[in-house]
């Protein structure tokens, strides 16, 4: 875990401000601050990388971004009107993103295409109720693996293209082997994302997209009426996404702390699903990670979860202090994969990842070999190459 010993130290004022709301705890604690300690630029910049700008701001503004008052008498004009432009912009950005979002959701339903958006403008106004809270840069679209050439036409009648050029036979091998593309439209590149899995297959869970189309329930999201995510499935996709990172950025662990928070969750269920699918071990590290880095209050089940893992704590404390220094992970490094397996609880899921990650192609080998269709199970091969001169170099 970080030290916060200093209650000025920048990496525990994020904790301390990286929420919807303050409470009268945090407030006392604010009020008790060292000016004079106070490294302004350096918590805006930390802000800024953890994605939590705009929860800085509307805590240290008491939530009046128009406003005049802030929690902070002595916050440096300069570094007040820094954060009020921050803010505001970001405003701007989601807003477009949003009304994009509605745009795109009422075509595909003109086409009777499902789609289930998650992330960005669906998340903030479920969690947050604010569009300019949270922070996001693109548009993330679940569906079905079997819609996306559908997908695909829908979104060109719309202006949206692939960002990258895949020949079809290459884009039939990465339906099979990969999880998402990414679009250029009107807004600029790689604005959407669809995805017809969750994570890259080699990551071994197996979380069916259909299953999550069923669950779904219907959301107002920018005046539009949408399908999203279940409370139970979006706790799980948001915690598999942050172990996806490594838990790297503090805005993803603000979100699941707030949907303990205001969400009604049926933690029973989405414990049976985690442990059916071998990821109780990341729910059980997310739930210790939103509890010592940002207090959030546990249901009694996820409290049961920490005590019957002697692992989490030592695995918590490793991500917890990576997180408080701002040190990302290099995602094709042998300490990645090592901790990716020591997040799954079960022998056969590890051996399962194991396998997968050894056979199964990734985009870095369809940019290392350009292979005719006939040829394409030596991609394995080239797999299979790269990876022994990546541990060769380790």
């Amino acid at each position: 875990m970080p030290s916060t010993d200093s209650p000025t130290e920048p990496f525990a004022i994020l904790c301390l401000l990286a929420r919807a709301k303050l409470g009268s705890e945090q407030t006392e604690e604010i009020a008790v601050w060292d000016q004079s300690a106070l490294d302004w630029n350096e918590i805006i910049r930390l802000a800024e990388y953890h994605g939590v700008l705009s929860f800085i701001t509307r805590n240290l503004i008491d939530g009046d971004i128009d406003g005049d008052r802030t929690v902070v008498p002595a916050l440096p004009p300069a570094i007040e009107r820094s954060l009020r432009s921050a803010y505001q912009l970001n405003l701007s950005r989601n807003l477009w993103f949003t009304a994009e979002l509605a745009r795109i959701i009422r075509h595909f339903d003109r086409h009777q295409l499902a789609v289930l958006p998650f992330k960005g403008p669906a998340l903030s106004e479920s969690l947050y109720g604010d569009c300019g809270l949270r922070s996001f840069s693109d548009l993330d679209l679940i569906i079905s693996p079997s819609d996306f050439d559908r997908a695909k036409v829908v979104l060109a009648a719309i202006e949206y293209s692939p960002a990258k050029k895949l020949s079809p036979a290459i884009e039939r091998f990465w339906l099979q082997y990969g999880y998402e593309q990414s679009f250029d439209g009107p807004g600029g590149k790689n604005v959407v994302e669809l995805q017809w899995a969750l994570l890259p297959k080699f990551y071994a869970v197996d979380l069916k997209v259909d299953d999550l189309f069923t669950r779904s329930a219907i959301a107002i999201v920018g005046g539009c009426p949408m399908r999203c995510l279940s409370a139970e499935d979006s706790l799980l996709v948001l915690s598999l996404h942050a172990a996806k990172h490594l838990w790297g950025r503090l805005i993803w662990l603000v979100d699941i702390a707030e949907t303990l928070r205001v969400t009604k969750v049926d933690y029973g269920l989405v414990i049976s699903r985690a442990r059916s699918l071998g990821i109780a071990r990341i729910l059980t590290v997310t739930f210790w990670l939103v509890k010592n880095l940002l207090d959030a209050e546990l249901p009694e089940l996820a409290a049961e979860m920490l005590a019957s893992d002697s692992s989490v704590a030592t695995l918590g404390q490793e991500f917890a202090g990576r997180l408080a220094r701002g040190a990302m992970y290099d995602f094709a490094s042998t300490e990645y994969f090592r901790l990716i397996l020591k997040l799954r609880e079960r022998p056969s899921d590890q051996f399962r990842y194991l396998w997968r990650l050894l056979w199964t192609p990734g985009q870095g080998d369809l940019d290392a070999a350009h292979l005719p269709e006939a040829l394409f199970f030596l991609y394995r091969v080239v797999r299979i190459g790269r990876l022994m001169r990546k541990l060769t170099r380790h």
